[in-house]
């Protein structure tokens, strides 16, 4: 991958407005697959300080692994599209590998990983205006509710400016609401059935229209009834997977439910316990 990275560095020094011209002539993607469904990979955690996969604190550091990893990953039959920060987009850009994908921007990303501010969210990567230029499918924006932290309100008001700026593009505002909790020092997703309820109801709600949001939402017990608290689309995330197979019998369970348009996962699939990228990802794939 040395010369890959070699060639992006080379661009971005002598021809910056490579990635611009590169999006201009993408040639964009359906949100569904042959198989109805939507399958996409997941790689904004960097940009959050969130480069731990199992034991390796910097597994998601390495550029150009990561890079590798997600070209395997996209180039599998039955991948849609891709959720990444704009430096990630752009060096894929360059690559040609989002050619027929579509597109998903992360908006916010200053809640960085265990530090005392992690509440407040703010949305300093891309923009609706951005997503748009870039000809991209639409945003997505982390959405925690901390009913013991101040910031929230903040947060909530975020991501309702944000909801209607993608609706005014007609570009999808993908959000992924969680009910945290600070708990020794540390914010904690409350993964109980009853606050993921919550989360939804209240996430439903952001913004002048619902008619272009989707919810990012993980999978936890009692899925029939946590869903049945919105008519909003929603996909799947996958999150750090410690047992394999109770994620993937989990997922495809949760998928036969009828908001559920598919799932959007990362680590667990670009990072799976053999290393087999693409094993991980077909198999991720037979669930739809």
């Amino acid at each position: 991958m040395s010369d890959t990275v070699s060639r992006i560095v080379a661009q971005r020094v002598g021809h910056p407005e490579a990635i611009a011209e590169a999006a201009g002539r993408r040639a964009p993607g359906s949100l569904f697959g042959p198989h109805g469904r939507t399958m996409i990979i997941a790689a904004d955690h960097p940009a959050r300080g969130a480069n731990k996969v199992g034991a390796d604190p910097l597994a998601m550091a390495d550029r150009g692994e990561l890079l590798e990893r997600l070209c395997i990953a996209l180039e599998r039959p039955g991948v849609t599209g891709v959720l990444a920060t704009a430096d990630i987009l752009d060096d894929l850009l360059l690559l040609g590998a989002l050619e027929g994908k579509s597109v998903f921007g992360s908006m916010n990303r200053t809640g960085l990983a265990g530090s005392s501010f992690e509440i407040d969210d703010r949305f300093a990567c891309y923009d609706a205006e951005s997503i748009a230029r870039m000809g991209f499918d639409g945003g997505k924006m982390l959405t925690r509710i901390a009913l013991d932290d101040p910031a929230t309100p903040g947060v909530l008001e975020d991501s309702a400016k944000a909801v209607n700026a993608l609706a005014e593009r007609k570009l999808i505002a993908m959000v992924e609401p969680f009910l945290s909790a600070w708990s020794g020092g540390k914010l904690v997703n409350d993964l109980s059935p009853e606050a993921v309820i919550t989360s939804i109801t209240i996430a439903s709600g952001l913004g002048r229209t619902s008619a272009y949001t989707w919810l990012k939402l993980p999978v936890v017990a009692d899925m029939e009834r946590v869903l049945a608290s919105s008519t909003l689309p929603a996909v799947l995330l996958g999150g750090e997977v410690t047992d394999v197979d109770a994620a993937f019998a989990s997922w495809q369970k949760a998928l036969s439910l009828p908001t559920v348009q598919g799932l959007v996962v990362g680590r667990s699939l670009l990072y799976p316990h053999d290393g087999d990228v693409a094993g991980a990802v077909d198999t991720a794939v037979g669930l739809l």
